[in-house]
């Protein structure tokens, strides 16, 4: 593919993420930052994590989406009694056959909101994220494929920690991104306010994608160049969090420069752009690392945060 031919389809492919974000703002005020982590994450085939008070329109801009894209999509809300068959599935008695068939559970479908992840013993944990790395379930005997695309959306409540199981560090790695949800600003609540006001017609999304768009989209992905030295650049990042320090205790995995990679490219692709720049890097590091560094004691308690030490080390590394 040369050159102008590469750049037509990448500015198709801008026209199309325009299009998808325009129509999702119909229904979805004050959260453009969670919308563009969503079609990033669809782009890149990545799963995300969202810590947020509820109330912020997680659900609602997940099912939005969904109905953007054209996709299916299912809710669980994870719960202390959940098993991981009502997750991934079991096997049914059939009285006619006499014979056990499998019986898909919730996890068979595009966009899964897994809500409250962390109110869900671990072995239930473990069954999704495997599920998610994987994308395959075994029920019984019999190994079935999980949907294409397929896309996790998992949330967990930053204030109430009563009766969770959080996530294993190992566990959290799986996520592609973890994205803090933030309140909307008081013009967006206001908006929010009028729009879904008692006697307003509520607006609704119309479908302007299909399977086929998605495909396209992630094969022109493909086509993003990313330069040596903005490569370097991501593994001097990744590296300096190895380092030993009074703040860190383990720094990012080899899945981190993976996923910063192709986050990068993603985030390029979105803007219209056939590669990608130390800036792409800078827009999306804080998602793809924040939940893969291991803050010590002491820095929890000098109210340390993974972002201020993301902060930092971006300063120290040099820009290409």
């Amino acid at each position: 593919m040369d050159l102008k031919e590469a750049n037509a389809r990448i500015a198709a492919q801008k026209e199309l993420v325009a299009r998808i974000r325009a129509e999702t703002g119909k229904v979805i005020v004050g959260q453009e930052k969670l919308i563009d982590r969503l079609i990033l994450a669809l782009i890149t085939n990545g799963h995300i994590l969202l810590e947020g008070v509820p109330g912020l329109a997680k659900t609602l801009a997940c099912n939005t989406l969904a109905k953007v894209l054209g996709l299916e999509f299912k809710r669980i809300s994870f719960t202390p009694d959940l098993l991981p068959a009502d997750v991934t599935g079991t096997l049914v008695y059939s009285p006619k056959t006499g014979e056990f068939t499998p019986k898909k559970g919730p996890v068979f479908t595009n966009l899964l909101l897994a809500d409250e992840i962390n109110r869900a013993p671990a072995k239930v944990q473990s069954a999704l994220l495997e599920a998610m790395q994987e994308r395959q379930v075994t029920i019984g005997e019999e190994t079935c494929a999980l949907p294409t695309p397929f896309l996790v959306l998992a949330t967990q409540n930053p204030i109430e920690q009563e009766g969770t199981y959080p996530l294993p560090e190992a566990q959290v790695d799986r996520f592609m991104f973890k994205c803090l949800v933030e309140t909307p600003s008081k013009d967006d609540e206001r908006r929010i306010m009028q729009r879904f006001a008692e006697n307003a017609e509520k607006p609704r999304a119309e479908t302007v994608c299909t399977r086929a768009d998605i495909d396209a989209l992630r094969a022109t992905l493909e086509q993003v160049y990313c330069d040596e030295k903005v490569g370097d650049y991501i593994l001097d990042i990744v590296f300096k969090t190895r380092e030993k320090s009074a703040s860190i205790q383990n720094g990012a995995s080899p899945r981190a420069t993976l996923a910063l990679n192709l986050a990068a490219r993603g985030n390029a692709l979105m803007r219209g752009r056939a590669y990608a720049t130390p800036q792409d890097v800078k827009d999306v590091v804080h998602d793809v690392l924040r939940h893969r560094i291991l803050l010590t004691y002491e820095a929890e308690a000098e109210n340390l945060t993974s972002d201020a030490i993301i902060d930092k080390i971006l300063g120290e590394v040099p820009v290409p």
